[in-house]
Formats: C-alpha cells, structure tokens, sequence
C-alpha cells in the first residue's frame, strides 16, 4: 500500500545467465512480470542480432497460425478459450510446433485447391447446363420459323424457285457460339458486337435465375446464358475475341438435338458426382479445422511468448567466453528475493547446474516510477498516468484522488435520480466484471466504460449524497424530515395573492434547522435560483481553496522526503502565508458571516440586512481602500480591528512574492561561492600517493552532487547556470501568484455546471413529463407512457451521459491543473516489466483490430 502514495523503491541490477539456462529463466521472469530489461545492444542492428533466426522462426509460425485462424473463422467455427496461460514450451519443442503447423498450413491449402477445383468444374458444368437448356429454346424458335417458311414456299412459289430458295439457304448457313457472361456486363458487350460486327450477327440472351459462386472468393454472381450467330470465319474470329475481352466463358454446344440431349444428361451425371466429391472435401475441411481450433488459442500462447523470450534475450551481451549471457534490469527492491526463487527455478527446469548471478549496481540514472495497483486503484491510477507519469518516488496523487475526484465530480452532478442511474450501471459492470472482461470487444467506447467502472460507481454514490444534500432528484424535492417551515395562512388567500412571503423572522420558521441538507420548501421559492447561487457559489470557493491548500502540503513531503530544506523555507512557507493569507481567510468571512448574522437576530446589527459582502469586502482589502464606519447601524465590518488585520495580512502576503521570487536563487548562489572558496588540501592515503587521494576526494564530490541533482525528483539546480535559475523560479513564482487567483475563480466551474444540471433538469420535467400528468383517461395512460419514454431517453442521453462527461472533464481538469500543479512534477517514466500478460493483451487486442 505504501507504494500507492509513492513509488516502489527500484534499483539496477547486473544479471549473469548461462546459455543453456537463458531462456527458462527469462520464460520464469515474462510469468513473474517484475523485471525491465535494458537494451546492451542499442548500435546493433534487429537483423544482425544473435536469436534473430529463432524471432523468424516465431513470425512465421505466427503467419501460419493467422491462417488457420481466417480459415476457422470464415467457416464460423468456435474457438475453445479456457482463459489459462501455458507455460512457454522448451526450445527442443518448437521443432514439433513448426511440423504441426506446416502440415496443417499444407493439408489445408490443399484441401482448399482441391476445393477451389472443384468448384469450378462445378460452375462449369453448371453453365454448361444452364446454356443446353436455354439454347434448346432459341434453336426450337428457329426450327418453328423454318417450318413457316417452308409451308410458305409449299403453298405459294414453283419448283424451280424452291429448288433455287433451298439452294440459297443452304448457302447461307450460319454459324453460332454460345456462353455465359456477367450480368452486368451484357449491355456493354451487346453494344461492342453491334459496332464490331457493323449489325451482322444475331444475339438472343436469357438471364440465369439463380445465383452462382464463384470459386476464387466465394461470393454470389448473377450470370445470364447468350447465343451469338454469324455468318463467316471472319466474324467468329472477331466474335471470340470480343468475349475474351469481356470474360465471357464459352461452351461447345451441338447443333443436333439429340446431341444436346445426350450431353445434358452426361452433365447431370456429372454434376451429381461432383456434388459428393465436394461434400466429402467440406467435411474434411471443417474435420481439420475443428481439430485446430481446439488448440488454436494455446498455440497462440505458446509462439508469442517463445518469440517475446527471443526478443528479450536479443537485448542481452555475451561474454568473452561465449557461455554466458550479461543483462541489465530494474527491478523493485522488494522483489529481489521473489525474482531470486524464480532465477532458481528457472535454472533447475533447465537442468543448468551453474546459479545464476543476479548483483545490485550503483548508478545514478533515474529509474522508472512503478506504482503497485490493483483492479480498483488501476483506473485512478491511469488518469494520474495520462497527464504525466510521476518522478521517482514522488508523492503520488492517485490515492487522494479516489476521493477528491468523484467528490468534486458530484458537486456539479448532484442530483439523487441522475446519480443513482449512473451508480446502478457502475454496480452491474463491477458485479458483471468476470464475465464482461471475457468478451473482449474492440468497441473503444464500451472499453473506456469498462476500464473505468469503480470511477462510474464512486461517482454515482457521491453524486447520490450531493443530490441528496441539495434535495434534488430528477428537479424534485424529498420531504423526508419534514419542512422547518409552516404557512400561516389560509388556502383562499394563498391561492388569490401571490405576493405573500415567508418571514424567517416571525413564526413562519420554528427555528429548527432542516437536518440534512436544503429544506425541500426551496423548490416552491421564487428565490430558489438566487439563494443556490450564493450557496453553491461559496462552498465552491471553499472546497477549492481547501484543495489547493492541501496540494501545497502535499508538497511538502516531497521536501522533505528528498531533503530540500531550501525548498521548504523558500517556496513551501511563502507559498502557504500566501495563500492562507488572502484565500483562506476569504474562506473563514465565509463562515462567520453564515454564523454571525440571521434573520432572527436581537442585535440589528447582525441582522440579514446587515451582512456585508464578502466578495466586496475581499476587493477592499487588496485594494487598500480604507471604509467608512459611520455607515448607520450596519459595520462594514464583522469584527473589531478587522481593517488593520486585513492591511497586515495582505502586506504579509505581497511579502511573500519576493521571498518567493529571490531567497532560493539568492542562497544557491551563496552556497556556490562558499563552495568555490573552500580551500581543497590534498591528502595522502596509505601508501603516500597524495595525488591519487585528491583523485578520490574529486570524484566524490562530483557524485554527491550527482545525486543531488538526480535524487530530488527533478528539484536539483547544481548543474544550472545562475541565470536559468533565477528565470526558472520568476517563471515558477508568477505561476503560484496568478494561478492562485486564477484557479480559485476556476472552482467556480462546480456552481456553475452544479446550477446548469439542475436548471437542465427542471426545463426537461416541466417542458417533456410534466405535460404527459395533465391528462386524464386512458388517453392519458397512452400519452403518459409515451412522454415517459421520451423523457427517459432525454434524461439518459443529456443528463446523465452528456452532462456527466462534461462534469468529469471539468473534474479532470481541477485536478490536473488546479491541484497537481501545487507539488507534481511528472517528469518520470514508467516502469514496463517484461511481462507475458502484458504481452499477450496486446497482441490480443491488436488481432482483433
């Protein structure tokens, strides 16, 4: 837990493995997760590397695995996914995947040929069965005609002249070709025959009713049947090359009728045997498929994590001796040991009989910020992340943020009704976490959702206990305690003067307090807006000078954890009397005068009426403008000597900003000098040699001062020049003085977006189900359902979706902005262990994008 307020202690350490234990105890480190490797080999190119070969190997396994997986898939086949990790197999073993996978690879190209052959002797005889029958008809047509003019030339003409018409028919046989072409593509190519041919051939076409498949992809064509006759060598030439041109498929076809019918039937049979030909190769298929898929998710495994032990084992160095490998990690101080076992482990699988080494080293290179989460805090964790990873072992403000972020989130969402929705969807998605996280989906937005479900939840509740504070659910208010105040008045006079008032004063108010939160008679108030207004508008002030405030003492621990008395005594201190100085003590009128003056007050100076403006009073009191006492009954003021108090408080606070602005540059310079004075005596060591004394001395000082520069989050200034220094701390100090004044009118933000949401809400009750209430009978019934349903969606979809994604940007912004900018730096980078999780999630989602 201690690592959620600040970063794990990490150190570097020098990792000595033998070869032949190498990659059992880097498959032990990816299982375990706690290790980041260093690259020893940055100048080294990916391809000249020593496990190169093995990384190829792992790619094209990985290759042949994609393919089963498109073939399984494209046959809609389910794949078994227990959820369990195998262990990364043994190097012997990726000779038995590779040949299990290659036979595969190839029984299923093969089967796949064999079906893609198939299938198109099918589509061919299927044409050539569509174009018998569809010619059948163009040629008995042709015989009817023929049969016509005959009896003509019977009844109507001589011998001679039908000796001489028998001869010229004869004469002008014709030739004719017959084919299947592309729907689509039958107006282009009637077109292109008509110009070719100058007109001198005869088309008759007739549309295939059914669809075909063609055999490449598998996708659904719509063809039709076409008879083309000519006259001439010439022009078949010309009319078969048109079809080439057009992809049109043609068919032999026999002119006698017997002949087709002989070859119809021969087709039949045959697309019969071809049809359980094809039947058996599907089943086949889908047997080797089932088969695969069984193991295909496992198979997955096994090669990503061989080819990411690869991978890591690429980064490492040989030795002379070629017998052993030197790597280079950060690893967390308190898993050494853990890391240690697994290193042991690792060996005795490999059946090494050398230990590993595993020695800490020195360095003084920042390491990376790793912060311990777990499902609940990962969420908070990652909105910290996404402004800025944190320096090492700086205060982390995640743990502080699981509080002030769905507080403030529901400052400006308070409503019971709202609140409750989103806590509801929160609660299902923290019930249903198992089962939902095992239907991985790439919808984006559905995975923010998901990622972010105890954000939701927490948001929700809180945003139940502001609404329940504001008395608000849905626009409306709950009565639950019972209304300190009571209408003396009868019904008849209510109703006929709507200028009557409630007079706190008289005995319209018993004096009792509601107990928890508004009265619900504000709902029915004419002043309701103007009296939230002032309400929300105070405890905005005061939540965000309260926030502000503790991010200045967060800091603090920073200090003094890094030891940086200079920046506590020359930013920290100012920083505070600043702030207190001017803002808290705005915050504290606040209270005083919600203390201090009532209605039913004896004294008439501390009557209502009388209450001065704090926001007035504040503008004063910078401004030095002195007020006049003799004002009547009514003090300007709320205590005596509060004028002087605000003069000094406010010259303390102008103070503050040279204190702030000139100490720190003004003291490391002082200290620089002092430095350069101090006189250096060489001294000798044990064998004499006062050189390489003063050697030594040298080189320690440089790495305190190293240190010092590196171990203080980014805060060290002993490698700067003095004028960078003193532009770095103007810069820093007119940052804290404005954004002082500009961030506590930024909390502002939870009046206005808390008055907008319940403004919003009231529009949508009065204009949408209010009207749906006004109406009686079963008309009514009819409309109130259907009213409800819109209001229901409206309410879903602006209030609660909308709004409450214009609330958490805004509460995301006060926090990165207002709040972390008092004492996070940001400067550090993240840890990333080598991890088989991390990997597989990856690729995993990666797949299925």
């Amino acid at each position: 837990m201690g690592s959620l307020f600040r970063s794990e202690e990490m150190t570097l350490c020098q990792l000595f493995l033998q070869s032949e234990a190498a990659y059992a105890c880097v498959s032990e480190l990816g299982e375990l997760g706690l290790v980041q490797f260093r690259d020893l080999n940055p100048d080294v190119n990916a391809f000249q590397r020593k496990f190169v070969n093995e990384v190829r190997r792992c790619d094209e396994m990985e290759r042949k695995l994609r393919y089963l997986e498109k073939e399984i898939k494209k046959d809609g086949i389910p794949m078994l996914d227990t959820g369990e990790s195998p262990e990364a197999p043994q190097p012997r073993e990726m000779i038995d995947l590779e040949a299990t996978f290659e036979k595969l690879e190839n029984e299923l190209r093969e089967v796949n040929q064999n079906a893609e052959a198939l299938k198109r002797n099918f589509l061919e005889l299927t044409e050539l069965k569509h174009i018998l029958r569809k010619t059948q008809v163009f040629f008995d047509e042709m015989a009817d005609s023929h049969r016509e003019e005959e009896q003509v030339n019977l009844l109507g003409e001589e011998g001679i002249r039908a000796g001489g018409a028998g001869a010229q028919g004869q004469n002008l046989k014709l030739g004719f070709v017959a084919g299947v072409i592309l729907r689509e593509r039958l107006p282009a190519f009637e077109r292109m025959l008509w110009r070719a041919c100058r007109g001198n051939v005869f088309l008759r076409q007739a549309m295939i009713e059914s669809a075909l498949e063609d055999p490449s992809n598998g996708d659904k064509v719509y063809k039709s049947v076409f008879i083309i006759f000519f006259q001439g060598d010439q022009l078949k030439t010309r009319v078969k090359k048109i079809c080439e041109g057009f992809r049109a498929t043609l068919y032999p076809c026999p002119e006698a009728p017997t002949d087709r019918r002989e070859m119809a039937m021969g087709v039949m049979t045959r697309i019969e045997d071809l049809n359980t030909v094809l039947g058996q190769t599907q089943d086949h298929r889908h047997r080797v498929l089932v088969a695969a898929a069984k193991n295909l998710k496992n198979w997955f495994v096994k090669v990503r994590k061989i080819k990411a032990i690869y991978h890591t084992l690429n980064l490492f160095n040989l030795d002379v001796t070629q017998k052993c490998l030197i790597a280079e990690c950060w690893v967390p101080l308190l898993d050494i040991e853990t890391i240690q076992i697994a290193l042991r482990r690792g060996t005795e699988r490999s059946g090494s009989s050398v230990p590993p080494i595993l020695n800490r080293m020195e360095t003084f290179e920042d390491p990376p910020t790793y912060n311990r989460t777990n499902k609940f805090t990962n969420a908070f964790q990652a909105l910290i992340n996404a402004y800025g990873v944190a320096s090492y072992r700086e205060m982390n403000p995640a743990p502080y943020t699981i509080i002030t972020f769905p507080f403030l989130f529901a400052v400006m969402f308070g409503d019971l009704g709202h609140g409750a929705i989103m806590a509801l969807f929160g609660l299902w998605m923290v019930l249903k976490e198992k089962p939902l996280a095992a239907k991985k989906t790439d919808n984006e937005i559905w995975n923010i959702f998901f990622g972010g479900r105890y954000i939701i939840f927490l948001m929700g509740v809180f945003s139940m206990y502001t609404g329940f504070v504001y008395n608000d659910i849905f626009s409306k208010s709950l009565n639950v305690f019972g209304s300190s105040w009571s209408i003396n008045y009868n019904t008849s006079t209510v109703m006929s003067n709507k200028a009557l008032q409630l007079n706190p004063a008289s005995q319209d108010y018993s004096g009792i307090p509601y107990p928890i939160g508004l009265d619900p008679v504000w709902q029915v108030a004419e002043n309701k807006i103007i009296f939230l207004n002032a309400y929300k508008m105070k405890i905005s002030i005061i939540f965000g000078v309260i926030h502000m405030l503790f991010g200045v003492f967060v800091g603090l621990f920073n200090h003094r954890y890094f030891k940086n008395k200079l920046a506590i005594y020359c930013e920290f201190i100012p920083q505070v009397i600043f702030l207190v100085f001017l803002f808290f003590y705005m915050t504290v009128m606040m209270f005083m005068k919600w203390t201090k003056y009532s209605a039913d007050s004896e004294d008439e100076k501390f009557t209502a009426g009388c209450a001065p403006s704090i926001l007035i009073t504040f503008i004063n009191m910078v401004l030095f403008k002195s007020v006049d006492h003799d004002t009547g009954v009514c003090s300007p003021f709320m205590f005596a000597g509060q004028q002087g108090l605000q003069k000094f408080l406010v010259i303390i606070a102008l103070l503050c900003v040279p204190w702030m602005l000139l100490a720190k540059p003004i003291m490391i310079m002082r200290s620089r000098k002092e430095a350069a004075h101090q006189p250096m005596a060489p001294y000798s060591n044990e064998n004499g040699d006062a050189e390489t004394g003063l050697n030594q001395q040298n080189a320690t000082q440089d790495g305190a001062v190293q240190q010092g520069a590196g171990g203080g989050a980014g805060h060290g200034h002993d490698n700067e020049e003095m004028s960078e220094i003193f532009i770095h701390q103007g810069i820093h100090t007119i940052e804290y003085v404005l954004g002082s004044v500009s961030h506590t009118a930024s909390y502002l933000r939870l009046w206005a977006l808390s008055l907008a949401h319940a403004q919003l809400a009231e529009v949508l009750w009065n204009m949408v189900l209010k009207n749906g209430l006004q109406q009686g009978g079963w008309i009514g019934g009819i409309a109130l359902w259907a009213i409800f349903g819109f209001w229901a969606v409206l309410t879903v979809g602006i209030l609660v979706l909308m709004e409450g994604l214009s609330a958490f940007l805004h509460t995301l912004r006060l926090h990165w902005v207002e709040f972390q900018s008092k004492f996070y730096a940001g400067l550090g980078y993240a840890f990333t262990p080598f991890s088989f999780e991390v990997i597989l999630d990856t690729s995993s989602s990666s797949t299925e994008e």
